[in-house]
């Protein structure tokens, strides 16, 4: 029987391998997913600074959240990896201080981050300090500081997770936060009462625009002027932004209606097409290529390309060369219209757009060239978008006439309706 035991215990050991292998690398997989999909979590900026018996150290790190604020003291947690000099400092000291960063303040998170090298080694001449209740290094101009004693800690994987009482909590007048997002730092966007609202204001004489912020300058002016003659007494209130900002501000009821391109919409909104915008190439006046009356792509692919990335501009525009079976040489990227237009100016490269402003000049006054592009691209569709489960009535309904009527009038593709608006 024993003999018998160990030969099935034989048979049946190979397959434990290819088993743990698999678990092995389900395993990895979980986690790199679970570090891609954090990576896309938005958190604030901070460092954690401690001093005591230990000596002074400092830490920059996003994994820091409120406990609670109730009880004798308000409690906050964060998390620093046990490698960390800062780490073993504040268990030894007992204390620290989590300076939470302006948007301006960058340098001292890259600072305390290891990113940039600071004069003489010392991370702390990276900026002003004074010093908290628990004597822990506070930013001389902070956003927010909280000043802790060590409540308690725990390791869990490779990191320490640090407990502590509030004993000082400081706010600095009314700047934006520094926040972490996608590997990359950026600021919060400040929503007016117009975009927070989820009331429809009580006024009939108030119509609420929405724009996508390369589009509204270029049609918006003139379609609200015709507004306004014929509805002199009406209100008129603007929100503008990229794709997202302007379909959230409709989404919670703070826009009436949204001129944007017919892109990413979901089944939430209805359209009304207004026109077709045909995508060609800007080019500075005096670039050699200029003078050509249409441009194919792949004459293009090796030249320095000035990309407008904000979404779905970037991918639409990308798009048009992934359709040609090319890829771009991508050489700046910039989320400002204007900012692309005077880049190329300045003959720094070229571009792919699809709205033409009035003018043919930059802001610094450099002359440009608009040429067709010779292949068959997709073009974007301008879009009048409102809310399925809000028709169009009202201001709402005259404004989209006027919009039908000024596209039909000034020669563009004739409108239509891709919507009941009854």
């Amino acid at each position: 029987m024993r003999a018998q035991a160990q030969v099935c215990e034989a048979r049946h050991r190979p397959a434990l391998a290819p088993t743990l292998n698999s678990a092995a690398k389900d395993g990895e997989l979980l986690r790199q997913e679970f570090l891609r999909g954090m990576s896309r979590a938005a958190a604030t900026v901070n460092v954690i600074t401690t001093d005591g018996p230990a000596g002074r150290a400092g830490v920059t790190v996003s994994a820091m959240t409120s406990v609670s604020a109730d009880g004798e003291h308000p409690v906050l947690l964060a998390c620093i990896h046990h490698l960390s000099p800062a780490s073993q400092a504040i268990l030894a000291n007992g204390v620290f201080c989590v300076n939470v960063l302006r948007d301006d303040q960058s340098f001292i998170a890259d600072t305390f981050a290891g990113r940039i090298e600071p004069p003489g080694d010392d991370k702390f001449s990276c900026t002003s300090w004074t010093v908290g209740i628990t004597g822990s290094p506070k930013v001389h101009d902070p956003l927010v500081v909280f000043d802790c004693k060590l409540f308690h800690e725990l390791r869990v994987g490779t990191h320490h997770v640090i407990i502590g009482k509030v004993v000082e909590a400081f706010v600095q007048g009314d700047r934006l936060a520094l926040i972490y997002a996608n590997r990359a730092y950026g600021s919060p966007t400040r929503l007016d009462s117009q975009m927070v609202s989820h009331q429809r204001p009580k006024s009939s004489n108030l119509l609420r625009i929405g724009s996508f912020f390369t589009v509204g300058p270029a049609f918006l002016p003139e379609l609200i002027a015709k507004f306004v003659a014929k509805e002199p007494r009406a209100h008129v209130s603007l929100v503008d932004g990229h794709q997202g900002q302007v379909l959230e501000a409709l989404r919670t009821d703070s826009c009436d209606v949204v001129l944007t391109y017919g892109m990413h919409l979901d089944r939430g909104f209805a359209t009304r097409t207004l026109t077709t915008l045909a995508p060609y190439v800007l080019l500075a006046d005096d670039h050699p290529l200029a003078t050509r009356p249409r441009l194919p792509l792949a004459e293009l692919v090796k030249l320095p390309l000035i990309l407008l990335e904000t979404p779905p501009s970037k991918e639409y525009f990308l798009g048009l060369f992934h359709s040609q079976g090319l890829a771009p040489n991508i050489w700046l990227r910039t989320g400002s219209f204007e900012m692309v237009r005077g880049l190329v100016g300045q003959g720094l490269g070229y571009s792919i757009l699809a709205t033409r402003p009035g003018g043919d000049a930059s802001y610094d006054g450099h002359r440009l060239a608009c040429v067709e592009i010779e292949d068959r691209v997709a073009h974007s569709l301008l879009v009048l978008v409102h809310r399925t489960d809000r028709p169009l009535r009202g201001l709402a309904r005259t404004f989209a006439e006027i919009c039908t009527h000024h596209f039909a009038e000034a020669g563009h593709q004739k409108s239509r309706e891709d919507t009941d608006d009854a």
